[in-house]
């Protein structure tokens, strides 16, 4: 028995688009605005641009290899266990701290009835408010427990229903129409370019849903047509709503009534909660919009949670399939051939981590830097692409080298970006991690080819400490971003791509490799 194909091309853009409006629009553009000011704008649109790039590597791959948690399986045929040991686990990371992120948002939303959830001076969980958030994690089990028709019924009504809510939030807000911030109090970029460079990185976290499509790929009815134009069209309506909600939040924004003094931006991250429910709380002739915003508040990172939670479980479950974890893993639940033990997994490591957010706050910060290892992830994508191209395998996507190149340097310059300490904390937990399950499932053949990766992930951790991390950081952001871009695409993406394995390796040669081990 396998995983059942029912996901349509309009389902995976569906998904891909719901998985990813969530946290990031609502919390994200205060934070954004607080390094680039209305230049948040631009960084939404140079992020898109980003991962444009990006998501043509996972078209063009997932073409070739359609299979559950793909992206964390690519690199497995072209460079080898250990560089896929490292990718894996850089992807594992992302997902296992983005649902406790989106449970941990959803009891936030529910604060606004019970306003005990989340401590008024901290902003942190309270211990009502943890236990909350590992409730909301066990929430999301029925979603993906009762299989994939279900998943994509349930996904395909709620996303549609969040995503027209979204729209008219935002166009809500734009009727507020306080235009003048987009020019009075610094200019539009108040910040300079450097700081739309900062805000990036918040924004790359909300363009995530592309991710998950090529993890459902084996789920796919027809995945070799549907993943392209699924990939480009999630992109491009993330985009058209992210973009929505920058200037939504701009022309709404009136700082008397929120108690900002007017112009300073570096203040606006002391909005408590939901900067947009703070900013439509004192709007007594838009009930409509509090509603929808409170809303939204509560469903959209709720169905955004448990997308994540089940593109998480298909990444575990190719873990399982590679022989990086216990094969238990890779089971599929016989009644609804979904990856049942992942998925359970899944929820009960999510449940911990949101209910230790209140015993241990600092974790609450932890959690969102060691998304970064995600980005870590990303980079491999590219190479392998090539990697693929050159052993003879041919491409799917024109223009695929050039694009190949842009994306390296993007997925280098999005991880330089989070900055210090964001890039440590999730190398740390990378190296944790690989090495630990390395060494329990004898993890070995193929270290020469992933030696460019361990040195490419040392190259941005000590780029970001010589910007960000000193005192006196050696090198503006701007300069840092030169560096990190030329050396990124002329030293590590050749040496990378040489680095691959002289054949594609089949699965055949995969299953053999892992019972020798």
């Amino acid at each position: 028995m396998g995983l059942k194909r029912r996901l349509s091309t309009l389902d995976l853009i569906i998904l891909g688009v719901g998985g990813a409006v969530g946290t990031g629009v609502l919390f994200g553009n205060a934070g954004m605005a607080e390094v680039a000011g209305p230049g948040v704008v631009l960084a939404w649109l140079v992020g898109a641009l980003f991962y444009t790039f990006i998501g043509f590597t996972y078209v063009e791959l997932s073409r070739a290899f359609p299979e559950a948690g793909g992206p964390s399986r690519y690199s497995l045929y072209t460079h080898g266990r250990v560089t896929n040991l490292i990718n894996a686990f850089s992807d594992l990371i992302w997902y296992l701290f983005i649902p406790p992120i989106e449970a941990l948002a959803t009891v936030e939303g529910l604060n606004y009835f019970y306003p005990h959830f989340v401590s008024a001076t901290t902003g942190f969980p309270t211990a009502l408010g943890a236990v909350g958030g590992a409730i909301v994690m066990f929430l999301f089990l029925p979603f993906n427990y009762y299989g994939i028709r279900w998943f994509r019924n349930a996904t395909d009504w709620l996303g549609g229903v969040k995503l027209l809510l979204y729209v008219l939030v935002a166009i809500g807000f734009i009727t507020f129409a306080h235009f003048g911030n987009f020019s009075l109090h610094g200019g539009f970029v108040p910040f300079g370019v450097s700081g739309v460079f900062a805000a990036i990185p918040l924004a790359m976290f909300a363009f995530g849903g592309i991710r998950v499509i090529p993890d459902y790929a084996e789920e796919s009815t027809d995945a070799k047509s549907s993943m392209g134009r699924s990939i480009i069209i999630t992109l491009i309506g993330q985009t058209a709503i992210y973009v929505l909600f920058a200037v939504a939040f701009l022309a709404s924004l009136n700082w008397a009534q929120v108690h900002i003094p007017t112009g300073d931006w570096a203040k606006l991250t002391t909005l408590p909660g939901n900067p947009f429910l703070a900013i439509v709380s004192g709007k007594s002739n838009m009930g409509w919009l509090l509603a929808a915003t409170i809303i939204i508040a509560i469903i959209g990172p709720f169905i955004t949670g448990y997308i994540y939670q089940g593109g998480g479980s298909r990444v575990l479950f190719a873990m399982a399939r590679t022989g990086f974890v216990s094969r238990q893993l890779k089971d599929l639940n016989q009644r609804y051939a979904i990856p049942g033990w992942s998925l359970l997994v899944f929820a009960i490591v999510g449940a911990v981590v949101a209910y230790i957010s209140e015993p241990l706050p600092s974790i609450y910060s932890l959690i969102t830097d060691a998304v970064v290892a995600g980005y870590l992830g990303f980079a491999v994508n590219p190479v392998a692409m090539l990697a693929l191209r050159r052993q003879g395998r041919p491409g799917t996507v024109r223009g695929g080298g050039v694009l190949a190149t842009l994306a390296f340097g993007a997925a280098g310059l999005i991880a330089f970006w989070s900055g210090w300490p964001s890039v440590p904390y999730a190398v740390a937990l990378l190296a944790i991690g690989s090495l630990a399950f390395g060494i329990a499932y004898r993890v070995r053949g193929g270290f020469t080819n992933a030696i460019w990766y361990i040195v490419y992930i040392l190259f941005l951790t000590a780029m970001t400490y010589i910007n960000s991390g000193m005192a006196t950081p050696l090198v503006t952001l701007d300069q840092g971003s030169i560096i990190v871009a030329v050396v990124s695409m002329a030293v590590f993406l050749p040496w990378g791509v040489a680095s691959r394995m002289e054949h594609t390796q089949t699965e055949e040669e995969l299953a053999v490799a892992v019972e020798a081990s």
